[in-house]
């Protein structure tokens, strides 16, 4: 048995013949909205390579999204948008897209297991798990989808803001970013909330 299938068999051994692996993408960046995915695999499917999507290549992730996709028993992939990351905060935007993500999968699973140590409010039972991107096959899966989710939403931003460079640092606060921010301002997917002390010193 692989590493990664450990607290899937402690929660099938307690009962759950269903175990999700929840995960979000996008938690950091000054732009975008966060983004969450929910899968549920088959258990014990050896997937070659499945890790952190923090840990691997843009290729590998993306080589890896098809094969989840396709292999999952159920997903389900859901954002909180910029607005709502302003309004509510990260972390419950995050949580909102968790709860979203978990809600559109197909089949109800018995035990929700969560990366991180904060635990989102699901009619579900619900583990945290922290690193559990790189513990839990179904985390590592979220993680992934996630990712890539978001990755390729920001490259389409790209193209509506180029000014911007979103397809090369997917939000994240780099030197570029906020060289372009202090010559062109804000755009409509700007988090205004993670802004405030940036233009406040400008």
């Amino acid at each position: 048995m692989s590493e990664l299938w450990k607290y899937e068999h402690i929660y099938a051994e307690q009962g759950c013949k269903l175990v999700c692996g929840v995960d979000e993408a996008g938690r950091g960046p000054l732009a975008g909205p966060v983004c969450a995915a929910a899968v549920i695999l088959p258990m014990d499917l050896e997937i070659e390579g499945l890790n952190d999507s923090k840990k691997l290549t843009e290729k590998r992730r993306e080589a890896l999204y098809d094969i989840i996709v396709d292999k999952a028993l159920a997903y389900g992939i859901a954002f909180a948008s910029e607005e709502e990351i302003d309004e509510i905060n990260i972390l419950q935007a995050t949580f909102l897209a968790m709860r979203r993500a978990v809600e559109q999968l197909q089949l109800k699973p018995d035990m929700v297991l969560v990366d991180g140590n904060r635990e989102p409010e699901l009619e579900l039972p619900v583990k945290t798990i922290v690193k559990g991107d790189s513990l839990s096959a179904n985390i590592a899966a979220a993680s992934i989808l996630a990712k890539v989710t978001r990755d390729r939403l920001m490259v389409q931003l790209d193209e509506t803001y180029p000014q911007y460079g979103f397809a090369v640092h997917k939000g994240y606060g780099t030197k570029a970013h906020y060289t372009a921010l202090r010559e062109h301002g804000m755009c409509p997917c700007h988090r205004k909330t993670f802004l405030k002390k940036f233009y406040a010193n400008i």
